[in-house]
């Protein structure tokens, strides 16, 4: 009895920071979506542009910690959040935070995700036949490209594409290199739309959150899929020549 106790008190411990990150998840997305929105952040502008030019340092590490809260929880704002960065630190700083803190809050996901459930995961597919471990392979083939790709297609919901690495076995290394890259063209194109968020609150409107899927955004983004995809496509073709 105690030594199958052990195993399953063991298991559970390791899910507990991924149940609680879920848990949070949902509280949040309950609780927290009327102070994480535009709104809030339009009639405190002021005061945060205040605390930014006396305390820029603080405002700083501050703002990246939240940010950090917000994709490590999956709590709604990140949209806002990314706004914010450009608002308060114009494009560039701002985006290097935005893209630091969403790659940290992922990167913490992912670990909660694999070490609560990955590991089991991932050697069970390893071990098992059939189509479940010719996906795990194919997967394996084109690491690189499919974390690309997640990263770049604005379908793919973040909490989703920090999940599902570290269901399939992806090298942490790997996966922040990817993310750090992968979101930093979506994170400028937002980060831009905060730095002007100065003359929308004059004009009294709202940022233009479907600017990502306009043609002269959407296009270069939709090519870096392809240049992503391909070298899955070239395998793909390549193995059907070989058989």
């Amino acid at each position: 009895m105690n030594d199958t106790a052990k195993p399953e008190k063991g298991a559970l411990a390791k899910r507990l920071p991924l149940i609680a990150i879920l848990i949070v998840a949902v509280i949040g997305f309950f609780t927290l979506r009327e102070y994480l929105s535009f709104e809030t952040l339009s009639d405190n502008r002021e005061a945060l542009i205040a605390f930014r030019d006396n305390n820029y340092l603080l405002t700083v590490l501050v703002f990246i910690l939240i940010y950090v809260v917000i994709v490590a929880f999956s709590l709604p704002g990140a949209t806002i959040a990314t706004l914010t960065g450009g608002f308060l630190f114009a494009t560039f700083p701002g985006a290097l935070f935005n893209i630091t803190a969403a790659t940290i809050g992922a990167t913490i996901i992912f670990l909660a995700a694999q070490w609560g459930l990955g590991d089991k995961l991932a050697a069970k597919m390893n071990s098992s036949d059939g189509a479940v471990k010719k996906i795990k392979d194919g997967i394996d083939e084109n690491q690189w490209s499919m974390l690309f790709l997640i990263r770049l297609v604005p379908a793919v919901p973040f909490f989703v594409a920090n999940l599902v690495p570290a269901l399939v076995g992806v090298p942490l290394s790997r996966f922040v290199i990817s993310t750090f890259i992968g979101i930093i063209p979506g994170a400028v194109v937002y980060t831009s739309v905060g730095a002007g968020l100065g003359e929308v609150f004059e004009r009294g409107e709202t940022p233009n959150f479907g600017i990502i899927f306009e043609p002269h955004i959407l296009l270069p983004i939709l090519g870096l899929c392809v240049l992503a995809a391909l070298p899955i496509a070239l395998k793909a073709i390549r193995g059907k020549k070989g058989l």
